[in-house]
């Protein structure tokens, strides 16, 4: 090794003609014995090269890794949304058959994401999957939005009577802005956009109750209520929007008021009403 390294002196190459140590013999290493250019020096924390070299390693915390500016659960999640999007809007028509690569070709993904996504909503009862084929699209009949409705009234009646006589009046104020945003989105006649509008407002009268549980169980029964029924995305038109969107108004009222007949009233309309 000292010979091929001299050899390299005058050569320009960075290290050339520098002088190697000699290596421990193999008979040191197996009885432990501690190379010379290690002894009386502290071994790092994993008792590595790292105190050999000098690097101060002893009182360094360890970085993570970098993540992946783009993962791939935020591609799966990101196409999910629009999947979830096209359903209500009506673009997904039920009984169809749609495929995960030319959902992918639709979204510029991958047939990965879209299937994992799609399987998401197989579980979730808005598809079926197809053997050999793909996703097709579940045909709703007003008996399963008549039982999804009951199921919300059972949950979320109960709750906001309970928050009509508990929550004073001024915290029912604040969520104003929210009811008003379910009217300005039923305005726009977008299916989709009143949809989230929706949703987003009943999440936040029921997080006045402090359980995080039912209120992710009751905006997954919201959500399965949205999806459009056998007669397509006109079933539910403009004025519908707008009328249900009006009601949101006045059960805030109804709520600062504490007037729970009128809130236990309102609220079984606006489930059994048209969706």
């Amino acid at each position: 090794m000292e010979r091929s390294a001299q050899g390299l002196a005058g050569t320009g190459i960075p290290g050339a003609g520098r002088r190697v140590p000699a290596q421990p013999r193999a008979t040191d290493r197996d009885r432990g014995a501690t190379p010379p250019a290690v002894r009386g020096r502290t071994p790092g924390p994993d008792g590595g090269a790292g105190a050999v070299r000098g690097e101060h390693t002893h009182s360094e915390t360890p970085l993570p890794r970098p993540r992946p500016l783009v993962q791939r659960s935020s591609v799966r999640g990101q196409i999910l949304d629009a999947l979830r999007t096209a359903l209500v809007a009506g673009e997904l028509t039920p009984g169809e058959v749609y495929s995960a690569p030319a959902l992918g070709e639709r979204f510029g993904v991958s047939a990965t994401p879209v299937r994992e996504a799609m399987q998401q909503l197989a579980l979730e009862g808005a598809v079926e999957v197809v053997p050999n084929r793909g996703f097709r699209v579940i045909v709703r009949g007003t008996r399963e939005l008549a039982e999804l409705a009951e199921v919300r009234a059972l949950i979320e009646i109960p709750v906001m009577l309970r928050l009509a006589r508990t929550v004073p009046a001024e915290r029912w104020t604040e969520l104003r802005p929210a009811a008003e945003a379910t009217v300005r989105a039923a305005s726009s006649g977008c299916r989709a956009t009143y949809a989230e509008s929706d949703r987003a407002f009943h999440r936040a009268v029921l997080a006045l109750c402090g359980n995080d549980q039912l209120v992710s169980i009751a905006d997954d029964l919201h959500r399965r209520s949205q999806w459009p029924l056998v007669g397509g995305p006109l079933s539910r038109g403009r004025a519908d929007l707008v009328a249900d969107a009006a009601e949101h108004r006045t059960l805030l009222e109804a709520l600062a008021a504490g007037d729970v007949d009128l809130v236990q009233a309102l609220v079984r309309d606006h489930f059994t009403g048209p969706r």
